[in-house]
C-alpha cells in the first residue's frame, strides 16, 4: 500500500483538540519532532510489530518500534501516564478518543484481532492490558480521519445498541438511607427483568465529606440486600474507573473537548465580582443568573489573563431563549425554559469538576441507557441534557422516582426511627423483606398481592407500574411484611440463622440439635424480627411464678381452686405420671391433660389455664407440653448456656410450687394481692 495516512494527533496542552494531520508517506525512516502535528516523512512500510513502550514523553511523537512498526507515543490523561499504542494494519487504523476496556473495544478493533500473527500474540495482550488500564488510544488510520465526536458518539458501540445499562451512582458521605436503596433496587430490578447491566459508580468528588469507610459501609449494605452488580469500583469493568474522584483527567479533557467546540469558555470572574453580580440581580428581584462577562471575551482577553497566572472556572454556554423537555419514564414530559439558567459552571478554578458535569460525562461515557433516580434530581436534569447534547451525546431516558415520605408526610428523617439500611439489619430484619418492602414503595404489579419472593420481583417488576404519587414509609407494616417472610423461610435457613443469633446473644452454646429444633418451631409463630427470638426464647426458659401470680390478671385464676390443680400436678410428678406425659409426645400429654381434668370436672380455660399457669409461670405463650418437652431436651444436652439462671427446670418449677402455702395465698389475694406466703 503506499497511501497517504492521517495520523489525529492530542497534545497534552489540550488533549480535546485534534491537531493539524501528520502527512506519512510509506518510505524507510521516521522523523518526528517533539509538537503536536509535526509533519512526518519517510516512514517505514507500516505493519504489525511489537509496541514500542511507555515512555515519558509530555507532547505527541510518532516513533518506529523495534520491528518496524508504526507507534504513537501520546499523553495519558490517566495518572499522568505516557503511552504509545501501534497500528493494527497498515490500511486501517482509529482514533478513539475516551477511556474504554475490553468490553467496549470499537468493532473495527475487535475485527482487526484476527489478524494478528502468532508471533504478536504477545503485543496484543499488552494492548488489552493497556486499554483496560483505560489508555486514550490513538492510532493511524487510512484516509479519512475519524473526528473524535464521530467515534464517541453513544450510538459508536454498535454491539451494544439497545442494551440496557442502569446505574445506582451513591454519594459516600453516610449510611445508605431507604431512599437510595429503593433507588438501587428499582435500577437493579429494571436490569434484571431486561437482561441488563447494573453498574454501580461511586460519586465521590466532595473530597472533605467522602470517606471509603462509608463507600465501604454502603457496598455492604447493598451486597446484604443481594444486589450484585456487573460493574463497579470493587470488581471493575469496561468504563472505569468507577469512583468519580479517579476521572478527573477525563472530565478535564472533556471540558477542554466543550471550549474547543465554543460550548464552554474559560471565565476569570473573581469572587468579589460575582458576589457583586449576586446583588445586583437581587436588587432588581432577579434570579442570581451570571452576567456573561467572559462570554464574549477575545481570545487577546483570554491569553493575557492566561499570562498572568489568573485562576479561572471552566462555565458552560447556555443557549439562550430555548426549551428543554424529556420524555420522563414516569412523568412524561418535562420541559424547562434555558432562559431561567445561566452559564454555569462545570470545572472550578481548583480543576475539581461539578456535580452535574461529572454526572453527565460518566453517563455518557460509560452508556447508560437509563437513568432511574429519586425526584429531587429533576432540576439537574436540564444541565445534564445540555451538556449531553453538546458533546454530540444522545441523552438517556430518565425516570425519576417519587420520595419517600414519613406517615405524617414530612420528610423521612432519624425522628421517625432508623432510617438507614444497616440499622434495619441490625434490628433483625430480612434482606428478603426489605426488597419487598421497598420495592411497594411506589411499585406494584396490578394486583392486591404483597408477598414477592426476589425471584417474583424480577419477573413482575416494569418501570410503566411506578408510581408518581409519594410513598409513606410504615415501620410497623414492615415489620408485618418481615415476619411473612421470617415463617416463609426454609426450615433449616430459620433454624441457622435462630441459632446463630441465639449463640451470639449467649444464651445457648451451640447453634443446632433438637433443643434448637424444638425452640425454633415455638417460636416461629410469635416474631417479626430476627432478634425478637431472644426474648422469646429466654422467656420459656424462664418461670416467672411469683410476678405472674402477683399480678391482677391471674387473680380469677388463683380464685378458681387453683389450690386442686397444684396438688394433681405435683402427685403426678411424685409419681412420674407427668414425666412420661412429656416424654411421650403431643397425644400422651393431651391424654394425661384430659385425664386432670376428668379427676377435677374441669374443662376448657377453667383446665388449661391453671396448668399453664403452674408449670410455666406464665398465662399465655406456645402449647405447654411442647414447652415442657424442650425444657427436657435442653436438660439433657447442656444446649443452654445457664449462666445467671437462665433455664429453670421442671424439678426446680416443681419445687417453687410446693414452697407456697396456696390456701393462705388464695385467702390473703382477696385482701392483699401481692402477698405471696410461704409455707
Amino acid at each position: 500500500m503506499t497511501g497517504r495516512l492521517t495520523l489525529l494527533h492530542v497534545a497534552r496542552s489540550c488533549p480535546s483538540r485534534l491537531s493539524r494531520c501528520c502527512h506519512v508517506a510509506p518510505r524507510t525512516n521516521v522523523e518526528a519532532g517533539k509538537d503536536t502535528g509535526t509533519h512526518v516523512r519517510q516512514v517505514s512500510r507500516p505493519r504489525l510489530g511489537p509496541i514500542a513502550g511507555i515512555g515519558a514523553a509530555g507532547e505527541g511523537a510518532l516513533q518506529r518500534s523495534g520491528s518496524g512498526g508504526l507507534g504513537v507515543r501520546f499523553a495519558c490523561p490517566v495518572a499522568s501516564r505516557t503511552s504509545c499504542i501501534l497500528t493494527e494494519r497498515e490500511e486501517a487504523g482509529f482514533v478513539w478518543p475516551g477511556p474504554i476496556g475490553r468490553r467496549a473495544l470499537p468493532d473495527r478493533l475487535q475485527q482487526q484481532r484476527s489478524w494478528l500473527s502468532t508471533s504478536n500474540k504477545r503485543s496484543a495482550r499488552w494492548l488489552g492490558d493497556r486499554l483496560a488500564e483505560r489508555c486514550y488510544v490513538v492510532a493511524i488510520h487510512a484516509a479519512a480521519a475519524t473526528t473524535a465526536e464521530d467515534t464517541y458518539s453513544s450510538s459508536s458501540s454498535s454491539a451494544e445498541a439497545g442494551a440496557v445499562r442502569v446505574r445506582f451512582a451513591p454519594s459516600p458521605t453516610g449510611n445508605l438511607h431507604v431512599g437510595g436503596a429503593r433507588t438501587a433496587l428499582f435500577n437493579w430490578l429494571f436490569a434484571r427483568n431486561q437482561k441488563g447491566k447494573f453498574i454501580i459508580r461511586v460519586e465521590d468528588t466532595d473530597l472533605e465529606r467522602s470517606t471509603r469507610a462509608s463507600e465501604e459501609a454502603m457496598i455492604r449494605d447493598l451486597k446484604w440486600l443481594g444486589l450484585d452488580w456487573d460493574e463497579g469500583p470493587d470488581c471493575g469493568g469496561g468504563y472505569g474507573p468507577y469512583r468519580q474522584s479517579e476521572r478527573t483527567d477525563i472530565y478535564r479533557e472533556f471540558a477542554e473537548r466543550l471550549v474547543a467546540s465554543g460550548h464552554a469558555y474559560y471565565c476569570f470572574c473573581t469572587d468579589e465580582e460575582l458576589e457583586a453580580m449576586r446583588k445586583e440581580a437581587e436588587a432588581k428581584k432577579l434570579p442570581p443568573v451570571y452576567s456573561g462577562r467572559w462570554a464574549t471575551a477575545t481570545q487577546e482577553e483570554v491569553e493575557a489573563e492566561l499570562a498572568k497566572g489568573s485562576p479561572y472556572t471552566y462555565r458552560f454556554r447556555v443557549p439562550k431563549h430555548s426549551r428543554v423537555a424529556i420524555n420522563d419514564l414516569i412523568r412524561e414530559e418535562v420541559s424547562w425554559s434555558t432562559d431561567t439558567l445561566g452559564d454555569f459552571i462545570i470545572l472550578r478554578s481548583n480543576k475539581q469538576p461539578v456535580y452535574n458535569f461529572c454526572v453527565a460525562v460518566d453517563d455518557a461515557s460509560m452508556k447508560i441507557s437509563h437513568v432511574i433516580r429519586a425526584e429531587e434530581h429533576l432540576p439537574n436534569t436540564l444541565r445534564q441534557v445540555l451538556i449531553y447534547e453538546a458533546l454530540g451525546f444522545k441523552p438517556p431516558q430518565f425516570g425519576h422516582v417519587s420520595l419517600i415520605l414519613a406517615p405524617d408526610r414530612s420528610k423521612l428523617s432519624k425522628r421517625h426511627g432508623a432510617t438507614s439500611v444497616g440499622e434495619f439489619r441490625e434490628k433483625g430484619f430480612l434482606a428478603e423483606a426489605m426488597l419487598n418492602y421497598l420495592a411497594l414503595l411506589g411499585w406494584n404489579d396490578g394486583t392486591v398481592d404483597e408477598i414477592f419472593t426476589v425471584e417474583e420481583l424480577v419477573e413482575k417488576f416494569s418501570i410503566d407500574r411506578v408510581t408518581k404519587s409519594a410513598a409513606i414509609f410504615d415501620a410497623t407494616k414492615l415489620g408485618w411484611m418481615n415476619g411473612q417472610h421470617l415463617r416463609s423461610c426454609a426450615t433449616n435457613e430459620l433454624r441457622r440463622m435462630l441459632g446463630e443469633r441465639w449463640v451470639q446473644a449467649g444464651i445457648l452454646t451451640r447453634s443446632d440439635g433438637p433443643f434448637v429444633d424444638d425452640a425454633v418451631e415455638l417460636i416461629k409463630e410469635g416474631i417479626t424480627l430476627v432478634s425478637d427470638c431472644e426474648a422469646n426464647l429466654l422467656d420459656l426458659l424462664a418461670y416467672p411464678l411469683h410476678q405472674t401470680i402477683a399480678s391482677e390478671e391471674a387473680a380469677a385464676i388463683l380464685a378458681d381452686g387453683f389450690p386442686e390443680v397444684v396438688a394433681a400436678i405435683l402427685s403426678a410428678f411424685d409419681d412420674g405420671d407427668l414425666a412420661n406425659a412429656i416424654a411421650g409426645g403431643e397425644s400422651t400429654w393431651k391424654t394425661w391433660v384430659k385425664g386432670v381434668g376428668k379427676k377435677l370436672s374441669r374443662k376448657g380455660k377453667r383446665l388449661f389455664m391453671p396448668i399453664r399457669l403452674a408449670l410455666t409461670g406464665s398465662m399465655q405463650g406456645p402449647d405447654v407440653g411442647q414447652i415442657l418437652a424442650m425444657l427436657q431436651k435442653a436438660e439433657g444436652t447442656g444446649a443452654v448456656a445457664n449462666e445467671g439462671g437462665i433455664l429453670v427446670p421442671l424439678a426446680d418449677r416443681v419445687a417453687m410450687l410446693k414452697s407456697i402455702n396456696w390456701g393462705a395465698l388464695v385467702q390473703q389475694q382477696q385482701q392483699a394481692p401481692s402477698a405471696v406466703p410461704a409455707s
